[in-house]
């Protein structure tokens, strides 16, 4: 237990009143929010076993087996739980989260909508909603919750999750407010740990990274090259802190291969903050942010005495626990500073890493991947969440203005690929005209990627990785930069590679610029022969000179130096 735990009281209840259903329900609920689900589940099997059936105490058993990642025992106790409180807002809301993880899409869908409906007024249960509905691709009511919970983070009635947050249409001053108000959540239950022992003051920075995608993710997918290539700078001694289970993938071996890799999986927040604070970590970089999976209680736990946001949550931590936020000048220009909490430290380059060691290979033929023999392949291969009606019309406008073209997507859960046919029949586009990739490995993915002709990308939330892996299959990418963090990545992957024309300035540039690409096959060839070639010479995908710069970043964040002055010359944003 962390310092000053309420657990041990909690603990002494129960040794006191052995035979009280409720003090171990209480028990079980701190221990789950300790980040530690066996102690949960075994306090709440307790109190199954003095009140069998309560439904407090399902609940609680379902959010520690959902934890464990046994979600179909999770779906089973949270069913029992809401079938004897079926007026319980809150274990609708947990049994949501347990079928989404079941890959119950659309029975998650109609848990939130229950938990909403018995709490209409409550923007937490309409954060939820919404965002399962954007991953649906269900856009019924979508204007209304929207509303709902940009003016509860306005008004500051609502601690909503900042990662659903960065697909709404808000200002980088509401993101910074959300993040905000989810960090003083975190801080009322967090207690700091005890100074750590001075460390020696000579020998490289012991650099930690934290994350619960080390392995075959796009965490991983992204660091991996770099981290090997940080093998070279001895100024650096890199570790990493891997939430996630050992998954056995070639990404995983050779992350343990390049680094000092630390398996915490399954620990509780105070075990993985004092594995950290015992390593020696001067610099850490939390790799997850708000994102699902992280552990941000952690960070508030201070176990670094420099603490850095970078790479997985593309935008501000809002925490005052994160000193810095390592990005670039493209993708947070001067302009957006004052709405990030952190100091802002720039790269020369972009702040997103990249595999460069991932093959290339052969894809099958066109027709074996459901696309026409002959045609222009537009893509887009975001996540659904990010696929909102004016993104995606904004596509179907390019595919009625190319006879013959098709829209290549990923396959979302549920029957989001049925609701996005029907969009497009009701824009006026063939519902065929859409195609549709079910999830593959990533060598095969990338494969396939070389089939299409151009990424047409989405706004507010840009591609991430996904561009990434479109210009190292030579696929360009086609975007409108916009005033916030997650909205200007892939304009700062194009702004780096030197083909900033692809950048556009709005939606009709959009349109217009796809469309004549689209009907110009040499045009299309010669931009193609662009990126290859800015794909060797530009140093976008140089994860030597990333090495350098990363080294010389962790230096002065190490030393103070970087609340002083930039590191290297950050280029101009369009």
């Amino acid at each position: 237990m962390g310092p000053g735990d309420p657990r041990g009281q909690l603990r002494e209840a129960v040794r006191r009143e052995p035979r009280n259903p409720m003090a171990w329900i209480v028990l079980g609920d701190a221990e789950l929010e300790a980040g530690d689900a066996h102690a949960g589940e075994a306090a709440c099997r307790q109190a199954l076993q003095l009140a069998p059936g309560h439904p407090e105490a399902l609940a609680r058993l379902g959010r520690a087996q959902w934890m464990q990642r046994r979600h179909a025992d999770a779906v089973a106790s949270l069913r029992a739980a809401a079938a004897a409180a079926p007026g319980h807002p809150g274990i609708a809301v947990w049994l949501g989260h347990a079928l989404e993880d079941a890959g119950e899409a659309e029975a998650a869908a109609d848990a939130y909508a229950r938990a909403h409906a018995l709490a209409p007024g409550e923007p937490q249960l309409a954060a939820y909603l919404l965002a399962w509905r954007r991953r649906l691709c269900d856009w019924r009511g979508l204007d209304a919750l929207a509303g709902q919970v940009r003016a509860a983070v306005r008004d500051g009635r609502a601690a909503i999750e900042p990662f659903a947050f960065l697909s709404e249409d808000g200002t980088p001053a509401e993101q910074l407010r959300c993040a905000r108000l989810r960090a003083e959540q975190v801080s009322r239950v967090i207690r700091r740990l005890p100074p750590a022992p001075p460390r020696r003051a000579a020998g490289a920075i012991r650099v930690g990274l934290l994350s619960n995608g080390f392995g075959a993710h796009p965490t991983g997918l992204l660091t991996v090259a770099l981290l090997e290539a940080l093998r070279n700078e001895t100024a650096l001694d890199t570790h990493l802190f891997a939430l996630n289970p050992d998954d056995g993938s070639p990404i995983r071996r050779s992350l343990q291969a390049a680094t000092r890799l630390h398996d915490l999986a399954g620990r509780n927040h105070a075990q993985v903050a004092l594995a950290i604070r015992d390593a020696g970590i001067d610099v850490l970089f939390d790799l997850r942010g708000w994102g699902g999976g992280g552990m941000p209680e952690v960070l508030a736990m201070r176990p670094a005495p420099v603490q850095v946001n970078w790479l997985a949550y593309p935008g501000t931590s809002g925490a005052p626990w994160i000193d810095y936020a390592l990005a670039d000048g493209f993708v947070l220009p001067a302009a957006l500073e004052p709405h990030f909490s952190e100091t802002v430290v720039r790269l020369p380059r972009c702040f997103q890493p990249s595999d460069t060691r991932r093959p290339l290979t052969a894809p099958p033929p066109r027709e074996a991947c459901g696309l026409p023999a002959t045609g222009t392949v537009f893509c887009c291969f975001n996540n659904s969440y990010k696929l909102n009606p004016a993104s995606v019309a904004r596509a179907l406008a390019v595919l009625r203005g190319v006879p013959g073209s098709v829209l290549w997507l990923l396959s979302g859960p549920g029957d989001a690929d049925r609701r996005l046919r029907d969009f497009a029949r009701q824009q006026g586009v063939d519902p065929a005209r859409l195609v549709f990739m079910p999830k593959q490995p990533h060598a095969d993915y990338l494969a396939r990627l070389r089939h299409a002709d151009l990424f047409l990308d989405t706004a507010p939330y840009n591609a991430h990785t996904t561009a990434s892996d479109a210009l190292w299959a030579g696929c360009p990418v086609l975007t409108v930069p916009g005033d916030t963090f997650a909205a200007r990545v892939a304009g700062s992957l194009n702004h780096h590679l030197g083909m900033p024309a692809m950048n556009v300035a709005d939606d009709a540039a959009f349109v217009t610029r796809a469309i004549e690409l689209g009907r110009d096959a040499a045009a299309m060839v010669a931009l193609r022969d662009e990126l290859a070639r800015r794909r060797g010479d530009s140093g976008l995908f140089d994860m030597d000179a990333f090495a350098r710069d990363f080294t010389a970043a962790v230096r002065a964040m190490a030393d103070g130096s970087a609340r002083d002055a930039p590191v290297g010359e950050a280029p101009e944003p369009r």
